[in-house]
């Protein structure tokens, strides 16, 4: 079920970007959310920064919000390795992960891949959806990512640095609040059906699938938003 308002007042959806860490992965989402009277905000990580790692991206994010009340994670990809790690320093109401790599306590981003069997369950859904088991950009990412949103000037990407994923998710446990997964029924990086057992295996929780691939903010931006939003 969709996440819905905890109160009458507006929340704080604050926005996590998977690797690279560029706030504008959200900037079709964040619009959506704000016209509907709540309010957005799309934290930029410094992905490339050699000397940054976890602990350094989840200050950021906590210092991007504040003191507000009624906060909302939303936490896309590698981004969920910061969200327990934010949820440890300041309060939040609910965490939504989106097409994520969701950590258990101590692991590394770089040890999640071969913890959660991530190639296997790639190359087994290509295998039957007829594309490509070799990684690359367009078939994994961009796949059904509109011409205009590739193509626009503001278009913003960048590499992760190889700290971030040796970087411990130094975290002993989930906070006691709701906790969403969403799942792109297109997702060729992280298969849907993966998703839906890590879920069930790290969270104990159903993941609800939308349509979309991996880059979901991006290529649905209105189901995800109706999702955060509807009661």
């Amino acid at each position: 079920m969709p996440i819905g308002p905890s109160g009458a007042g507006p929340r704080s959806f604050v926005l996590i970007p998977g690797a690279g860490g560029a706030a504008w992965y959200w900037h079709r989402l964040v619009p959506l959310l704000c016209q509907a009277g709540h309010e957005a905000i799309a934290v930029e990580l410094p992905g490339d920064d050699e000397t940054a790692g976890l602990p350094e991206y989840a200050r950021l994010v906590a210092d991007a919000y504040g003191d507000r009340g009624d906060v909302v994670l939303v936490a896309q990809s590698l981004g969920a390795f910061t969200a327990p790690l934010v949820a440890a320093i300041v309060p939040v109401t609910a965490i939504v992960f989106v097409n994520a790599m969701i950590p258990v306590p101590g692991e590394t981003p770089g040890g999640w891949w071969d913890n959660t069997g991530q190639a296997q369950a790639q190359m087994a859904a290509a295998q039957r959806n007829g594309y490509s088991s070799e990684f690359d950009l367009e078939t994994y990412f961009l796949h059904d990512v509109p011409p205009e949103v590739l193509n626009s000037p503001e278009a913003r990407q960048r590499p992760e640095a190889d700290v971030a994923f040796e970087s411990v998710c130094d975290f002993s446990s989930w906070p006691p609040v709701l906790i969403q997964v969403v799942a792109g029924a297109d997702d060729r990086l992280f298969p849907v059906e993966f998703q839906q057992r890590l879920a069930r295996e790290r969270l104990g929780v159903q993941a609800d699938v939308l349509p979309g691939g991996h880059l979901i903010a991006l290529t649905q931006p209105d189901a995800l938003a109706l999702y955060l939003l509807q009661a």
